[in-house]
C-alpha cells in the first residue's frame, strides 16, 4: 500500500476517533480533517470541491429555509395542541399522537428539523400534564428515525445514497422504504405503551387544563401560513415529480426556498438564514473531502474488493452484511460519517461485477436510518434532543437511553432483514 493511502486512512481513523469522543465540536473536527487531506497532497484543492455533493447540502438548506419560515407562523404547535385535545389530554394517548405526528413529519420534512420543532411543543404539554417529558422525547427520537427511513427527503443517509446514485427516485424510495417503515411503527407503538405507560400518569384536573387550550390561538400570522403551505405543497409535489421533470432533488428544495423567501420579503430571508444549520451543513464537507482523500488512494476500491472476496459476490451475502453492518456501525458511530465511507464502496463492487446492487442500496437506507436508533450518538437528530431536553434541565443520559433504543433497534433491523430477503432476494 503506498505512503498516501497509508497517510490518507491515519488521517481518516484519528479524525474519526475525535467525532465519536465528542471533545471537540465534529464541525471542526471533520472540517481540519478534510483541510488535512489538501494541505497534506493526497488530494488537490479542486478534486476536493468535485467530491463534495452539493446534491445534499442544497436540498437540506432548502428544506431548512422552508421549515423556519414555516416555524414563524405557528404550524407545528397548533398540529401538536389539537393532538393533545383529540387524544383527551391522556397522557399515553399523546405520547402515541406526539410520536406518529414525528414519524410522518419525519417522512415530509426530515427528521432533523421535526425533532426541533417538536421538542419545544412536548415540553409545553408535559409541564401542563406534570408528567416527565423523558419518556416522550424518547419515543420521539425512535419515531423520527423511523419516519425518516421512509422517504429520499426524512434522513440524510437517504439524501446521500438518493444524491449519489440518480435511478433512486423520490418515488423509488416510497415504494421500497416505506412499507417496511409503517409495519416497524406499527409494532413500535404497543412497545411504547408497555415501556412508559406507569411513569406518565396524570390527573383528571390536569387532563382538563389541556381541553382548555385554544389551538385558534396558536397560529400567529394567516397570512404567512398560507404561502408557507402553498409552498410546502409544491415542494412535495416537487419531490414526486423530480425525475419527470429532470430536475435533482436540491432545485426543487432551493426552488422552494427561495419561492417563500420571495413571497414573504427580505426581514424573513436574514432570520431564516441565521436557522439554517450550518455547524451541520458544514460537517458535511468536512466529511465528503475526507472521505474524498480514501477514494482517490484506492482505500475504497481494496475494501469493496475484500468485501467480495468475503462474500464471494453472492448478492443474499453482501445485503445482510451491509444492513447488519450498517446498523452496529450508526449505532455507534454517527451514520453519515459511515454512509459517505459507503457510498462508493457499494459502487466500487458494482464495477467489480456484482450486477445487482439495488438490495444492496436498500440495505444500506434501512440499516443506516434503523440504526441510528441503537443510541444515543447514532443520528444527528438524537444528540439534537437530549441537548434540548438537557438544557430544560432534563438530561438523556447514554445508558437510559440505550436500555430503549438498542433493543428496539435490534427489533428493527430483523423486520428489515426479512423484508429484504423476501422482497428482492427470493
Amino acid at each position: 500500500m503506498e505512503q498516501q493511502a497509508i497517510l490518507a486512512i491515519g488521517i481518516f481513523l484519528v479524525i474519526y476517533a475525535l467525532i465519536i469522543s465528542e471533545k471537540i465540536h465534529r464541525t471542526i473536527v471533520a472540517m481540519i480533517g478534510g483541510g488535512l487531506m489538501v494541505a497534506l497532497g493526497i488530494i488537490d484543492q479542486e478534486t476536493a470541491i468535485h467530491h463534495i455533493d452539493f446534491n445534499t447540502l442544497g436540498l437540506l438548506i432548502g428544506m431548512m429555509i422552508i421549515v423556519s419560515v414555516t416555524a414563524e407562523t405557528g404550524l407545528f404547535k397548533y398540529i401538536s395542541v389539537v393532538a393533545a385535545k383529540r387524544a383527551k389530554g391522556d397522557p399515553v394517548r399523546i405520547l402515541i399522537s406526539l410520536a406518529l405526528i414525528t414519524a410522518l413529519g419525519s417522512a415530509l420534512l426530515d427528521n432533523v428539523t421535526t425533532v426541533l420543532l417538536m421538542v419545544p411543543v412536548t415540553f409545553s404539554i408535559t409541564r401542563q400534564l406534570r408528567v416527565p417529558p423523558v419518556p416522550f422525547l424518547i419515543t420521539q427520537i425512535i419515531a423520527s428515525n423511523v419516519g425518516g427511513t421512509a422517504t429520499l427527503i426524512g434522513d440524510p443517509p437517504n439524501i446521500m445514497i438518493g444524491s449519489a446514485v440518480k435511478e433512486l427516485t423520490f418515488m423509488a424510495f416510497i415504494e421500497n422504504l416505506t412499507p417496511i417503515t409503517i409495519i416497524i411503527l406499527a409494532i413500535y407503538v404497543p412497545i411504547f405503551v408497555l415501556i412508559y405507560r406507569k411513569q406518565i400518569q396524570t390527573t383528571p384536573e390536569l387532563k382538563e387544563s389541556i381541553m382548555k387550550l385554544d389551538e385558534k390561538e396558536v397560529i400567529t400570522d394567516h397570512k404567512l401560513l398560507r404561502k408557507c403551505l402553498i409552498v410546502l405543497g409544491l415542494t412535495i409535489l416537487g419531490f414526486f415529480m423530480h425525475q419527470l421533470l429532470h430536475l435533482e432533488s436540491a432545485t426543487v428544495a432551493l426552488g422552494g426556498a427561495f419561492l417563500l423567501l420571495l413571497l414573504t420579503g427580505e426581514h424573513t430571508m436574514e432570520e431564516a438564514f441565521t436557522k439554517v444549520e450550518w455547524m451541520t451543513i458544514f460537517f458535511f464537507i468536512g466529511l465528503f473531502v475526507l472521505v474524498s482523500g480514501l477514494i482517490e488512494t484506492g482505500v475504497i476500491a481494496q475494501l469493496a474488493e475484500q468485501a467480495i472476496e468475503l462474500t464471494k459476490g453472492d448478492v443474499v451475502v453482501t445485503s445482510m452484511l451491509i444492513l447488519w453492518l450498517s446498523a452496529f456501525a450508526s449505532a455507534f458511530l454517527d451514520n453519515i460519517p459511515f454512509v459517505a465511507t459507503m457510498i462508493p464502496m457499494i459502487q466500487e463492487m458494482g464495477q467489480m461485477g456484482v450486477s445487482n446492487l439495488e438490495p444492496l442500496w436498500w440495505s444500506l437506507a434501512l440499516g443506516a436510518c434503523l440504526g441510528g436508533n441503537g443510541t444515543l450518538i447514532g443520528a444527528s437528530a438524537n444528540l439534537i434532543v437530549a441537548g434540548m431536553s438537557g438544557k430544560e434541565g432534563h438530561p438523556i443520559t447514554f445508558i437510559k437511553y440505550l436500555k430503549v433504543g438498542f433493543p428496539l433497534m435490534l427489533l428493527s433491523i430483523v423486520l428489515a432483514s426479512v423484508y429484504v430477503y423476501f422482497r428482492y432476494l427470493v
